[in-house]
């Protein structure tokens, strides 16, 4: 289901805290921090997807480096206790391909924050993949400095002294004057950190629309939207992955005890729902007048077809179409134009979840063979990588890199996008070419799925139009009796 989750934190010295190794863990990398002189070493890290930085226009280029940014940071804070920067934990959606959900955070953090000037570490992160409870998400690591348009760190506040009613500097007694500390940006403020809360949830129920999704997120808690349900507590990957190894934690009992409330008020409103929409449709039927069956408004649609019939042949092929239509609706148990009406719905929500999860297996293949071609990429350009990598003289190494650049950069980018798939030095090349013709096979089923559906959306189509011609000219005697009545 669709989840909403977007927290801000201040990573900071008075916290035992350093900027490197936050950045490190959230890359999943070794990164060596200058301020403390030790290394950070998240390489064995598991779930890292992406990680990139964005920089604003004015960064000095050298920033889009991991290391050389953050030791840039720590080096300009010197005091003990500096806040260093702000780091957002902001969850993604499993509706969503994990392409779809990069591009969502990309969008998200070039609007929000580069924009802003803001320098932004992106790390997308997928954790428990396979299992039950999915959890991708992506961290966002900005500098709380800001940076000059000239590429030099800037201040974080400013004085604004106070003034007495002369308009004179108020003296402290310490031998400076009485002022307050004031925020050079708005980042800080709780109305910037609403607009970021909002902006993601519009960006994601944007993209829900999009797929044709009526799932939606919202960045207001229950009690702002007017749900009448107790939230759940944030976990966090440690009660998590306690949790899942089962030991069990006080925020877990407290989300279980949540859900099962939340669980029990939802099915007493259901019930009592179901009980008011029971007594209202026995009224209604007590009361309304007896309802037209759609066999007899086609059967009537058809009749006046035939009396205009020129030819036999003509007044036959109706027959047999009647006869199609009627034993269509016998068939699946349709009387009325409420259960057409829901036939038809159900019918198109079929066809669109069927379109979409074969646009999903399509989506996928297209993932599988993309990992398949950077495979034999990978095998084609390692021999000249590992040759180039073998030479020891640097005038011919730069001359072998220059012949073979071509082949260098694939092997980079077939190296790159297989990262997270090497497994003791292996490919699952075997389980990509079974899943492959898995997703062949599906995709051939839903074709097949989808053409009888859409012969099924075909014959409602006839008879919708049957029986509204049917309607329209019942009313329209209607009219004309009202019409001779009143003259």
């Amino acid at each position: 289901m669709a989840l909403y989750h977007l927290s801000v934190k201040q990573i900071k010295r008075s916290a035992g805290q350093s900027a490197v190794a936050a950045a490190a863990y959230r890359a999943g990398e070794k990164l060596h921090s200058e301020y403390y002189g030790e290394d950070s070493d998240y390489t064995k890290k598991k779930g890292v997807i992406t990680a990139d930085i964005l920089l604003p226009p004015h960064a000095p280029p050298e920033y889009a480096d991991r290391e050389t940014l953050w030791n840039a940071l720590e080096k300009v804070e010197e005091h003990p206790k500096a806040q260093l920067a702000y780091s957002l934990d902001i969850a993604l959606q499993n509706e969503f391909t994990m392409d779809e959900n990069i591009e969502l955070a990309r969008r998200f953090v070039t609007e929000q924050f580069v924009s802003r000037g803001m320098i932004a570490d992106l790390a997308v992160h997928a954790p428990d993949k396979g299992g039950e409870n999915p959890n991708p998400h992506f961290h966002v690591l900005c500098p709380i400095r800001p940076l000059n348009e000239d590429g030099t760190w800037g201040n974080k506040q400013r004085r604004e002294y106070l003034l007495d009613e002369h308009g004179s500097r108020i003296p402290d007694g310490k031998g400076d004057y009485v002022f307050k500390a004031v925020p050079t940006t708005d980042w800080g403020r709780p109305e910037t950190l609403e607009a970021w809360r909002q902006a993601w949830a519009e960006l994601c129920n944007a993209k829900f629309e999009e797929k044709g999704l009526s799932d939606r997120i919202d960045s207001r808690s229950y009690e702002r939207q007017g749900i009448d349900q107790i939230p759940t507590v944030h976990e966090g990957p440690n009660v998590r992955q306690m949790e899942q190894r089962g030991i069990l934690t006080d925020k877990g009992d407290l989300n279980r005890w949540i859900r099962r409330t939340n669980q029990l008020r939802q099915s007493i409103r259901k019930l009592l729902a179901e009980l008011s929409q029971c007594i209202r449709e026995i009224s209604e039927m007590l009361t309304a007048p007896r309802e037209q069956t759609l066999t007899e408004l086609v059967a009537e649609y058809y009749t006046k077809r035939n009396k205009g019939a020129w030819s036999n042949t003509a007044k036959v092929g109706n027959l047999k179409s009647m006869s199609q239509m009627v034993n269509y609706l016998q068939r699946n148990n349709l009387r009325t134009l409420s259960n057409l009406t829901e036939f038809k719905d159900a019918l198109h929500a079929k066809l669109k979840a069927r379109e979409e999860s074969s646009k999903t297996a399509e989506n996928r293949m297209k993932e599988v063979s993309e990992l398949l071609r950077q495979a034999q990429n990978y095998a084609d350009t390692r021999p000249i990588y590992d040759k180039w990598y073998s030479i020891r003289f640097k005038g011919a190494k730069e001359r072998f890199k220059t012949e073979h650049d071509t082949e260098l950069r694939k092997y980079y980018a077939a190296e790159r996008k297989l990262k997270p798939y090497f497994h003791d030095g292996k490919l699952p090349l075997t389980t990509w070419r079974n899943e492959l013709s898995a997703l062949e096979t599906e995709c051939e089923q839903n074709q097949t799925e989808l053409n009888v559906l859409k012969r099924e959306v075909q014959s409602l189509r006839q008879i919708t139009i049957a029986v509204d011609y049917a309607l329209k000219d019942q009313q329209n005697k209607h009219e004309i009796r009202n019409h001779e009545q009143e003259r």
